[in-house]
């Protein structure tokens, strides 16, 4: 039993090698995450005499370098949920941390759980694809919050209350039904320099040519608003119209990039066995079920369905002690 211990950092990580009973068999020491330390690395664990095992903590992106190049070489490597190793590490009075220890404590945790290490086993080509564009999804769709909020701003000074009157965005088509609007009206005095009927020709031209439905009574309510609002930025200021439209545009942009991650990742995830199983759930349609699959990767590695739920987090484990059994449960957050 010979466990490597692996304190992941960015671009470099601290290594301790350990035999049972705390025999260490190299001191704590830093490499870099390049092909020259990885290699020495793979060509010292080759020299050992006994089983190899490599446990290192789940840290994002960082640990994959490593990971992926161990795995290359055949070796057992156990990825470690960082609140385990957390709840491992707070054992005992005196907490000291450091890189070293810390590769000394992952070391110990693997003597002491040696037969409870799982090796990692890398998810399916599609699975990791699936997840990345699942990661880019969420890092746009802030973008595409913090857009639309500035957007609605900027219209509550120049056409307050439209919001109400118009749609937002739709996430399966990608069409922002308020965002082309004020990209072709941009202020109350844009419909309210028309006559109703002028604006509402006018409207219902504009929402054939951009696939939207044609509705009179639409149209008179806007117009009724233009007519009645009071807008606290004036048309004739040079930047308005610059202001409205950009945002519009960098919106639009957005939500155009949203689409193309969705779009892809509908294409993957239906290749995939279990996407009639998913797609047949309740309320979840073609896009909820590419990000499920997305999020939860390989379902095969579930051996039922409490470790999904756990996983998901919101478990609520049994409590029992002597007579007592409790019956509601708080979940427990964690996974």
């Amino acid at each position: 039993m010979i466990s490597v211990g692996v304190d992941v950092s960015k671009e470099k990580s601290t290594v301790c090698i350990m035999k049972p009973y705390g025999e260490i068999i190299s001191k704590p020491f830093e490499l870099s995450h390049t092909e020259k330390d990885l290699s020495e690395l793979v060509s010292m664990l080759l020299r050992l005499d006994g089983e190899v095992r490599v446990i290192m903590e789940a840290t994002g992106v960082y640990h994959l370098p490593i990971l992926m190049y161990l795995k290359e070489h055949g070796f057992f490597v156990s990825v470690v949920n960082p609140y385990e190793m957390k709840k491992y590490r707070s054992q005992g009075l005196r907490r000291v941390k450091t890189d070293k220890k810390d590769a000394i404590t992952i070391c110990k945790y693997g003597l002491d759980y040696w037969y409870r290490l799982k090796n990692y086993e890398a998810n399916g080509a599609i699975y990791e694809e699936l997840k990345l564009l699942g990661r880019q999804y969420r890092n746009y769709m802030k973008m595409h919050i913090e857009s639309v909020q500035n957007l609605t701003h900027l219209l509550d000074c120049v056409m307050p209350g439209i919001k109400l009157l118009l749609g937002g965005w739709n996430e399966s088509s990608g069409k922002n039904k308020l965002a082309d609007f004020a990209n072709e009206y941009w202020h109350f005095d844009n419909i309210t320099k028309k006559s109703e009927r002028q604006f509402s020709a006018s409207y219902i031209k504009w929402a054939k040519k951009n696939g939207y439905h044609q509705n009179q009574d639409k149209a008179a309510k806007i117009y009724l608003l233009a007519k009645s609002g009071i807008p606290t930025i004036s048309s004739g200021n040079s930047t308005t119209k610059m202001l409205v439209q950009e945002a519009v545009k960098v919106l639009k942009e957005v939500d155009n990039t949203l689409k193309k991650i969705l779009t892809q990742m509908q294409f993957l995830a239906k290749s995939l066995p279990e996407y009639p199983v998913v797609r047949a759930m309740g309320d979840v349609g073609g896009v909820l079920a590419a990000k499920l699959i997305a999020e939860i990767g390989d379902v095969i590695r579930f051996h039922h369905g409490k470790s999904l739920i756990a996983y998901a987090g919101i478990d609520s484990p049994p409590h029992q002690s002597g007579q007592f059994t409790a019956q509601n449960r708080r979940i427990s957050k964690h996974g």
